[in-house]
């Protein structure tokens, strides 16, 4: 995770309680890695704490989940801040590198034309600028597997579009604010659309049900629309590629 993972310790950090279930870890925001970071390392501690039923990171804070009936939060809660607090200063594993294609031409790219007058760029332009460097999984939200892509280039940050749409297909390629995403599945939503991906990337009987989970990069690669249809109807396994 670029060296955030390693030496000195996560930065200053509060304790939220949310019943006799749950506890959250939350950091400043501007520490952008702190939470996937806490979470990467929970992960690999999983095995010494018993009870630890589930983490949910977000862009902030880290959502520690635990059975009541075999640990407690008394017992659980040192063992999470000492992992937020450590300096051991052996690295975590690289991250994940996935390459998405997708298609950022005609009805799959409906907002191109208006994010390139509102940039000043032209279409090809804002697709390169997409394309041009990895993306980090910032956070799962919104819906399930809906990852929230951190690091977009600043000459494409927009505001929201002013009026939702009620339907956004499953695939679309969209950005918003500061960030990017690939809608997983088909639902109402406010970002603008640039392209879409021929690749299902939520599924719930699959385990674990999205491919992503944060601090993984995401890359864009552009693809036809004949290669779109073509991976539409036989989808290849989709991997990672070899760490970064």
């Amino acid at each position: 995770m670029n060296g955030e993972a390693a030496g000195p310790s996560l930065p200053a950090l509060q304790v939220l309680s949310l019943g006799d279930t749950a506890f959250a870890i939350t950091f400043d925001p501007r520490s952008a890695s702190a939470a996937a970071i806490l979470a990467a390392r929970l992960e690999a501690a999983r095995p010494a704490l018993p009870g630890l039923v589930e983490l949910v990171p977000t862009l902030k804070s880290v959502l520690v989940i635990y059975d009541p009936l075999t640990t407690s939060r008394a017992r659980l809660e040192p063992a999470v801040l000492a992992l937020a607090t450590q300096t051991d200063p052996a690295p975590l594993p690289p991250p994940r590198l996935w390459i998405l294609p997708f298609c950022p031409e005609g009805e799959f790219a409906p907002d191109l034309a208006a994010i390139a007058s509102a940039t000043g760029l032209p279409p090809a332009a804002v697709i390169e600028r997409l394309c041009a460097s990895p993306l980090r999984v910032a956070m799962l939200g919104f819906l399930p597997g809906f990852a929230y892509l951190d690091g977009l280039d600043p000459a494409l940050h927009q505001p929201r579009r002013p009026t939702p749409r009620p339907r956004v297909p499953a695939g679309a390629v969209a950005i918003a604010g500061t960030m990017a995403a690939v809608y997983p599945t088909a639902s109402p939503g406010g970002w603008h659309l640039l392209g879409r991906c021929p690749l299902g990337l939520f599924d719930p009987q699959a385990t674990p049900p999205s491919p992503f989970a944060a601090g993984d990069r995401v890359r864009f690669a552009v693809i036809d629309p004949a290669t779109f249809a073509r991976l539409a109807a036989a989808p290849p396994p989709f991997r990672p590629e070899s760490p970064e």
